[in-house]
């Protein structure tokens, strides 16, 4: 089976690189076909749901899980149904429409436009969740693959966490590989930091309501399985604030002339900024992973 999504450059980022000589990795999702790493997870699951009968694909998206749907949708030759918030970029929209999906606008929020996308899903159709699915997990584990087969073990991985399906799909890569016991660095942004709400209650709880502009990570509760792991797996959780994600976007675009939107800028934050759980790191690995909701022009409207 081909895969949907493609081998992602590891580039070393001199520019970020701790004081204390630590070399730091960028594995660029950003360079998927969608535009984000939802690519690997969306993609196995959509060719899975395939193989099983399935003859169309429903998803509901802040955005970039929905992108991935369509993409995969096109690819595989299936109607593609994408129920996105009203919070949703309207750049993120066109470019469903352009892979072929239908999108229906609901809800304020995400938890809002998945309970309407649960409704529509018949015997013959497919609903490919943006975050809480194994499938998923096991499609984003294969960063991890691809990491190791390029000769860098990391001993730490940074990360923006929404959801936590990238959460579970790293530490199920980094297991299956031998690095049983890395830690990983989960990033969110104030206002939607429902995993560090989670860790900080040692309950599965969630946040009342989303207050940031990465609206990417705007999952009111996170999946119970990135709960799970956070309770046993060495798991940093860091929260910072939406201009520090923004102006990390703004400093990766004149560093390595990519955008990306704050959702991904987060995690790039606490490498820019340094953070303690990254101190004695000699091999830091961020997944850069990416996001189709940001321009320029919007860049510099959050910027101000």
């Amino acid at each position: 089976m081909t895969s949907l999504h493609i081998n992602t450059p590891l580039i070393e980022a001199p520019g970020m690189s701790q004081s204390s000589g630590s070399k730091v990795w960028l594995k660029m999702e950003a360079l998927q076909p969608s535009g984000s790493f939802k690519n690997r997870g969306v993609g196995f699951a959509c060719q899975a749901h395939q193989a099983r009968g399935a003859k169309a694909l429903v998803s509901s998206s802040g955005g970039n899980a929905g992108l991935a749907v369509a993409y995969s949708g096109r690819q595989l030759g299936m109607p593609v149904t994408v129920v996105v918030p009203e919070s949703t970029k309207q750049r993120a929209i066109d470019l469903m429409n352009q892979q072929g999906a239908k999108v229906i606008i609901t809800g304020k929020i995400w938890d809002e436009a998945h309970q309407h996308a649960m409704t529509l899903p018949n015997d013959q159709t497919a609903y490919i969740h943006p975050f809480d699915d194994p499938l998923l997990w096991e499609g984003h584990a294969s960063i991890i693959d691809e990491v190791v087969e390029a000769g860098v073990n990391p001993d730490a991985v940074v990360l923006s966490v929404g959801g936590g399906g990238l959460l579970c799909g790293v530490i199920e890569g980094l297991k299956r590989n031998g690095l049983n016991n890395t830690p990983v660095v989960a990033v969110e942004t104030q206002g939607a930091h429902s995993l560090s709400t989670a860790i900080t209650a040692r309950q599965h709880i969630g946040i009342d309501n989303i207050d940031s502009i990465a609206t990417s990570l705007g999952a009111k509760i996170v999946a119970k399985q990135a709960f799970e792991l956070s309770q046993e797996y060495p798991i940093s959780s860091h929260v910072v604030s939406d201009k520090q994600a923004v102006d990390a976007c703004c400093r990766f675009v004149d560093d390595h002339r990519i955008l990306v939107e704050p959702a991904c800028g987060a995690s790039l934050a606490v490498v820019y900024e340094g953070c303690e759980a990254l101190k004695d790191k000699r091999n830091i690995l961020v997944i850069v992973c990416g996001g189709v909701g940001v321009s320029l022009a919007q860049l510099r409207q959050w910027r101000g």
